[in-house]
């Protein structure tokens, strides 16, 4: 079945298209929290356990630092897992694309549940968790952008930041899940040192189960509208990642820097960073000390706020536009960065809960219009490219390694505040590159309207 959703028009879907829009929003949404649970798991683990189990003989510092550095290694592999999906993607298909990044990332997840530490294998134990960790970000740097396009590209111009927020509510859902049933097996199933003895492998090896299901709800759903209107008129590019850099790197770069403001700011929670620093033993030079579930609860908790903002501001930003949307969540980011670390501080998990709560109104108001917004910067032939690669390249510039710069700041100043101001800096250029950016809500995304689609929308440029 083949729906048309390429016109830019606003006007309502029929039964069938509701039907069809149901199925594409149910499976972008379940893919991408399974997805996510897994890359959310990995980053709480390693903010965790993974300092001690793979990384021993560092110490305790030394050891979080390079637990963290295995987080941030796996987005320097996103932009090749990108460059792959995005070809392929804009070659042979969406849903392909997204059957088999979600089967590499099952794979790579369940495995690290088997992996012996390096108590048992030495120092192959961390070689094998790199590795693990380094396909896990091949299938992240593919999953989005095939998610999003399936979902924006099924929808009316009207509705597209709405439909646009289903796979991107599937990353708080992921963070929630992940933070849920760490939760569970350090407060009820396997808690103080059964947890580090063989709890943590639990969630792990669920991923096992969850891949299935996945793949089975993402297999019933339609190609998207848009790529099969590509292949039926043969206007795929013969290349699309080489168009895309000679013509439209700028766009690139200056949408990866929207990206990297939310990115750095979200990896406080999502990349185990904010976990670590709340639970880590005063004497063993934690600032807190709390007890990891109470911690765990809170972000589970602050996950949902973000969960909610994050389909609010994809609602609205097909009322308002994709670019006051961000506005507004750049506003709410900056008057509260400075709020977190003192209400964690305080030791108290409902303060943490406020705090992180506080700051998931930004995260949200700056990741829910994303898909729609990335989706129409894009021409229709190197779109699965430029949204991918751009998508890979913001994760780099402002998630990858914020989580250890975090640490190392806390570490060389001995306050938190410091880690408050680095991330008040990325947000500022973040929220810059988006005033630096003309507002597409609602262009026509069809291969038909090429030309207006390739026309820039930079300010002051008339093509990227």
């Amino acid at each position: 079945m083949s729906i048309n959703r390429t016109a830019g028009t606003a006007a309502t879907p029929s039964d069938t298209e509701r039907r069809e829009m149901r199925r594409v929003a149910f499976a972008t949404v379940i893919g991408t929290t399974i997805e996510w649970y897994d890359f959310f798991l990995y980053a709480s683990a390693a903010g965790l356990v993974f300092g001690t189990l793979f990384f021993e003989p560092a110490g305790s510092s030394i050891g979080t630092l390079l637990a963290f550095a295995t987080v941030g290694i796996s987005f320097l592999f996103r932009p090749l897992g990108a460059f792959l999906a995005g070809h392929f993607g804009d070659k042979i298909g969406r849903k392909a694309m997204l059957v088999i990044t979600l089967m590499l990332m099952g794979g790579a997840t369940t495995l690290i549940g088997l992996l012996p530490t390096y108590e048992t294998i030495g120092i192959a134990a961390p070689v094998l968790l790199v590795l693990l960790r380094i396909l896990q970000g091949l299938s992240t740097g593919g999953e989005w952008g095939g998610a999003v396009l399936m979902a924006v590209e099924h929808a009316p111009a009207g509705r597209r930041g709405r439909m646009g927020a289903f796979p991107q509510i599937g990353v708080p859902v992921g963070l929630l899940l992940a933070s849920g049933v760490l939760a569970l097996m350090t407060g009820v199933i396997s808690p103080g040192d059964a947890f580090v003895a063989w709890g943590w492998r639990i969630p792990f090896l669920l991923s096992v189960v969850l891949i299935g299901v996945g793949i089975m709800v993402r297999r019933r759903v339609e190609e998207s509208p848009v790529f099969l209107e590509i292949a039926e008129k043969k206007a795929a590019a013969k290349t699309p990642i080489l168009t895309l850099f000679r013509k439209h790197w700028l766009l690139v770069l200056l949408a990866a820097l929207t990206f990297a403001g939310n990115n750095a700011a979200g990896y406080m929670t999502t990349g185990g960073y904010l976990q670590n620093y709340a639970t880590t033993p005063v004497a063993d030079g934690g600032l807190v000390g709390m007890d990891r579930t109470p911690v765990l609860l809170a972000v589970a908790g602050a996950s949902v706020v973000w969960l909610v903002c994050t389909f609010a501001a994809g609602a609205l930003s097909d009322r308002i536009g994709r670019r006051n949307t961000y506005i507004i969540g750049w506003i709410a980011f900056l008057a509260t960065v400075f709020l977190l670390f003192p209400l964690v501080n305080t030791g108290n998990p409902w303060l943490l809960f406020l705090g992180v709560s506080l700051f998931a109104v930004g995260n949200g108001f700056t990741y829910g219009q994303q898909a729609a917004y990335f989706t129409e910067l894009f021409p229709a032939s190197i779109r699965y490219s430029g949204v991918s690669i751009t998508y890979a390249i913001g994760a780099i510039l402002g998630g990858a390694f914020a989580p250890t710069i975090a640490a190392w700041l806390v570490q060389t100043t001995g306050t938190a505040t410091s880690v408050a101001y680095y991330i008040a800096g990325v947000m500022v250029v973040a929220f810059a590159a988006t005033l630096l950016l003309r507002d597409r809500t609602g262009i026509p995304l069809g291969p038909e309207h090429e030309a207006e689609q390739s026309a820039s929308p930079i300010y002051g440029v008339t093509r990227s």
